[in-house]
């Protein structure tokens, strides 16, 4: 797995958006038990924090330990450096396993091994994550220009699966059809420019280039968004049972 993200964790967990309820409800409902799950990727553990009042015991692992020290703290949780290819953790072990904007990173043959390893059977994994934001129309038009033309280039090539909502993504289990869910928030200015500086493009254009590329769009950003406007997220994924 590609660590992309350690040298912004802290902003990572300030600005990065949260998952609706509605997706955590959804999960729950799946799961025949709720005795263990391990969340994947868990970076600032948005999503163990999540499962931590689903589940009585939730195992959290990432490789950036940066990211794991900004993470959610919780009794339920424990967190561990390690890699999504390969872990300590016993054989049919969880009842769900969650990938939360991390799966595309992954070696996925080795890595859908290893779920099916540690996974009982007939239990959950959720790959999940969003897709582009969408606000009004105007906003609209100065992000796409921003994601495709001017941090387009700087896009890990991974990055085309979240592009595709997923769906391209190989997948080892039994389909399960996912409700659509969004997560709809009122954003301030600040909020928006703080995200858009956590994306791995943005950081590798400035290494690059040795400057900000929000910079390049703040005041035309500003005029569009103002002090406060809604943000919409749809919410993108695979969701599987371990029967295959």
């Amino acid at each position: 797995m590609k660590d992309l993200f350690s040298s912004h964790s802290v902003d990572y967990s300030r600005y990065r958006p949260t998952y609706p309820a509605e997706l955590f409800n959804f999960l729950q409902r799946l799961c025949e038990s709720h005795e263990r799950a391990w969340d994947c990727g868990t970076g600032n553990g948005q999503v163990a924090g999540e499962l931590a009042s689903i589940f009585e015991q939730v195992c959290a692992t990432d490789i950036s330990i940066k990211q794991l020290s900004q993470a959610v703290q919780k009794p339920n949780i424990k967190y561990t450096r390690q890699r999504a290819e390969s872990t300590s953790f016993p054989d049919d072990h969880f009842n769900l396993v969650t990938i939360g904007q991390a799966a595309h990173w992954f070696d996925l043959d080795a890595f859908y091994s290893e779920v099916k390893r540690v996974l009982k059977k007939d239990a959950v994994i959720a790959i999940f994550g969003y897709a582009l934001f969408r606000s009004n129309t105007e906003t609209n038009e100065v992000i796409d220009h921003f994601y495709n033309k001017i941090v387009g280039p700087y896009w890990q090539p991974e990055r085309r699966y979240l592009e595709e909502n997923y769906q391209t993504i190989p997948f080892r289990f039994k389909e399960i059809p996912i409700p659509q869910f969004h997560l709809r928030q009122q954003w301030s200015f600040e909020r928006l420019i703080g995200y858009l500086n956590t994306w791995s493009a943005v950081k590798s254009y400035e290494q690059e280039n040795n400057e900000n590329p929000v910079e390049l769009i703040r005041n035309e950003l500003y005029r569009s968004f103002g002090d406060i406007e809604s943000v919409d997220f749809t919410i993108i994924g695979r969701i599987g049972r371990n029967n295959v």
